[in-house]
């Protein structure tokens, strides 16, 4: 060995459907959640990264959200480390200040000549939604084409209580869509028992959603089972379903989630979750909770049963990533025709988006090998 590090192999170098997926980043022409609304103040200024892509957002005085790139364009130096001003965003350097479009308005020095120099920085459009603010990383013409997924029980006077959590984990996109679609880990929560005995019986690819099924016995929990009324609500099912970038779950119309992921880089992603519901019932009594008094029982939920929940996630994603970093060229042993699924849907959209960049046609997709058929992926 010559002491040159090896790490996993790059999107174009890999050899089988888990290197590709792992290696894989994701379309930017769609919306993409970057952060919770109640984290960004009026007058502040954040980071958020898309897939490598640094962009500063900001919320200007008046309250309105605004994102450009992250760099001011005299010294290159970083605009999230800057201020916001009224509804301009200031490099902390030379007070260079930019105007929601990205054009220089004004410095604070004087300029050589006298006039500002013609500046403009590419800027994002942004979005809020479900307590989140969204950002429209691609083709900004498409922005208003394509549409942020509609939750119909989330809007109007009767909506649902919904309460967002989020995580940053240092595990690849691919890697914690496969988990939460993925009910064959049951293991891992067997403290809190969020579901039980899963058994796939749907596993169908149309188009870019990939929808999953299976008979499991949801929300059977020493605490969370309390509050799910079982003489209303189905519990022995649930729908699943990989609506490319988004992911969401349905257990009867009456228990609900969204996931929404930030693929930041091939280890590092967001995770942006909004669990949702009907209805739950008060602790043995056959009483439901007051609507009012839902969002109140969801943050308390979120703090002692579904974060702790998630966080389990979090630790396997990112054992996951180590692992996989380790023993990259490992056979791969995948044995959940969803996750399978899942990981070529994600492939797919990469290579199209690669090839719409690169002016190329698609390549053609290489046929799963026997191994692929037992079980390891082709």
């Amino acid at each position: 060995m010559n002491g040159v590090a090896v790490g996993p192999p790059g999107f174009e170098e890999a050899v089988n459907l888990r290197q590709r997926a792992r290696a894989a980043g994701m379309d930017p022409d769609y919306w993409y959640a970057v952060e919770e609304v109640r984290n960004i103040q009026p007058g502040s200024v954040v980071e958020v990264v898309f897939w490598k892509r640094s962009i500063a957002l900001y919320r200007a005085a008046d309250g309105s959200f605004h994102a450009m790139d992250n760099r001011c364009a005299h010294r290159q130096l970083k605009l999230s480390l800057g201020q916001v001003e009224g509804c301009r965003l200031v490099c902390s350097y030379h007070g260079w200040k930019y105007d929601p479009d990205g054009q220089l308005a004004e410095t604070a020095h004087e300029m050589l000549g006298g006039s500002l120099p013609k500046v403009s920085l590419r800027t994002y459009p942004v979005k809020v939604r479900y307590g989140l603010i969204w950002l429209f990383p691609g083709d900004p013409e498409l922005a208003e084409v394509l549409h942020i997924p509609e939750i119909p029980e989330l809007e109007g006077k009767g909506r649902w209580a919904c309460v967002p959590l989020s995580f940053t984990w240092s595990a690849h996109h691919s890697m914690v869509i496969d988990n939460v679609s993925d009910f064959t880990h049951a293991w891992l929560h067997r403290r809190y028992r969020p579901f039980d005995g899963a058994t796939l019986t749907r596993c169908e690819t149309i188009g870019d959603d990939v929808h999953v099924a299976y008979d499991t016995s949801v929300g059977r929990g020493r605490i969370s089972g309390l509050f799910v009324d079982r003489k209303r609500v189905d519990t022995d099912s649930m729908k699943l379903c990989y609506q490319y970038p988004y992911q969401w779950s349905n257990t009867d119309e009456a228990i609900k989630h969204w996931l929404f992921v930030l693929p930041i880089d091939e280890r590092t992603t967001r995770a942006f979750f909004l669990f949702y519901f009907k209805s739950l019932k008060i602790p043995l009594l056959p009483i439901h909770i007051p609507r009012l008094a839902m969002a109140s029982v969801l943050k308390i939920s979120n703090r002692v049963l579904i974060g702790p929940l998630l966080a389990q996630d979090g630790f396997a994603v990112e054992a996951e990533q180590e692992g996989y970093e380790r023993h990259f060229d490992a056979r791969p042993l995948e044995f959940n025709l969803a996750v399978r699924a899942f990981q070529n849907v994600t492939v797919r959209k990469w290579q199209e988006y690669l090839a719409r960049e690169n002016g190329t046609a698609m390549p053609a997709r290489e046929p799963p090998t026997a191994d692929s058929e037992a079980g390891a992926d082709a």
